[in-house]
């Protein structure tokens, strides 16, 4: 009597009549996204096979196939000055999926996104959609630098009688503009 515990078939199924001193084969096939994970002949596992045969059969006997999803592994790190969130090893069935969130530390910002060692940009979060192989996601982050504006001096001056506005020493960022009026 064959019976199954998950995604997937025996065949034949159903109770099966086999003369005393014959013999029965049976194919076991996992479900998509689904593996083997045990049979079992009479109660004792005989391991992750995908045939059995009963030989010399002298008496009733039982095969259960038990099944159990694929699992794929995707492991998340990245740089210090940062967060990937969830971070570590995380474990998804076939077919399954996975979102991350990326976020730089104070004064940093996202440089890149390696998803299995190539790059995606710099993204703040990435899913991973039906997965069916392991995968890896690295977040890179870099420091914010603010440029230094360097400040000029435009000192103003008159010769003879008029006005010019403004007057005296007046600042200007670099690449700026300053207006005067004469």
């Amino acid at each position: 009597t064959p019976s199954i515990d998950g995604s997937g078939t025996i065949s034949p199924s159903g109770s099966v009549s086999v003369n005393q001193g014959g013999s029965q084969a049976f194919t076991i096939i996992p479900g998509a996204g689904n593996r083997i994970s045990d049979v079992l002949v009479d109660g004792s596992s005989v391991g992750v096979v995908s045939t059995y045969n009963f030989t010399n059969v002298m008496a009733n006997h039982t095969i259960q196939a038990k099944f159990a999803p694929i699992v794929y592994a995707i492991t998340a790190s990245g740089d210090a000055s940062g967060t990937i969130t969830p971070s570590g090893t995380v474990s998804v069935n076939h077919g399954g999926s996975q979102t991350y969130a990326i976020t730089p530390g104070a004064g940093n910002k996202i440089s890149d996104v390696l998803v299995d060692g190539v790059s995606v940009g710099a993204v703040s979060t990435y899913s991973f959609n039906n997965v069916i192989k392991n995968h890896t996601i690295y977040a890179k982050f870099e420091t914010i630098i603010i440029p230094k504006i360097t400040v000029f001096t435009i000192n103003t001056s008159i010769d003879g009688s008029g006005t010019i506005s403004p007057s005296g020493s007046v600042s200007v960022n670099q690449g700026g503009s300053q207006a005067f009026t004469i």
